[in-house]
């Protein structure tokens, strides 16, 4: 039953969730009230590992999640779930796409998604730094790492291990 249920939750994620992975937050913090497969901290830390690694971020996480709620099939189960609509909607939409691309109503309809999607990946912000920034030592490395990758230009890689580094020597 958890396996229809993971696989419905991630479709459902994955056919709404318009504009990248983290769309998907807010999703996934409703999956989190509701079902309770993972904490708000889990969440935290499983968006920071689907970050670090390669991969588009709403597929890292819903593997995660699926795994934590149920195991390897969990996770096989909810990525599948998450892609399904993707695929099924590319390849309805490029087959669409190319008689309506001038279209004044689809142009528009594109258009009107775009406030949605800024909304959404705003609201993910809000949560994950209340989640983030617990204390002052947290809210002060946030406000020097957020100075130092604007204005010292150095890898992205170097700022995720330094991170992390941080984090396992204070113990955060």
């Amino acid at each position: 039953m958890i396996y229809v249920l993971l696989f419905w939750e991630f479709f459902k994620i994955g056919l709404l969730a318009i504009g990248g992975g983290l769309v998907t937050v807010p999703f996934l913090f409703e999956l989190s009230d509701k079902y309770g497969w993972f904490s708000h901290q889990k969440l935290a830390d499983m968006i920071a590992i689907s970050e670090s690694t390669p991969g588009p971020l709403g597929v890292n996480m819903a593997t995660y999640a699926g795994f934590n709620a149920a195991g390897i099939w969990g996770g096989i189960i909810a990525t599948i779930g998450l892609t399904l609509p993707s695929l099924v909607v590319i390849v309805w939409v490029s087959k669409m796409l190319f008689r309506f691309r001038d279209n004044c109503y689809v142009q528009t309809g594109f258009y009107a998604i775009r406030p949605a999607v800024v909304a959404l990946i705003l609201g993910a912000s809000v949560q994950l730094f209340n989640l983030a920034v617990v204390n002052v030592l947290t809210a002060i490395l946030g406000v020097a790492f957020f100075a130092a990758v604007h204005f010292v230009k150095l890898h992205p890689i170097v700022y995720i291990l330094l991170g992390a580094a941080v984090g396992i020597v204070l113990e955060l």
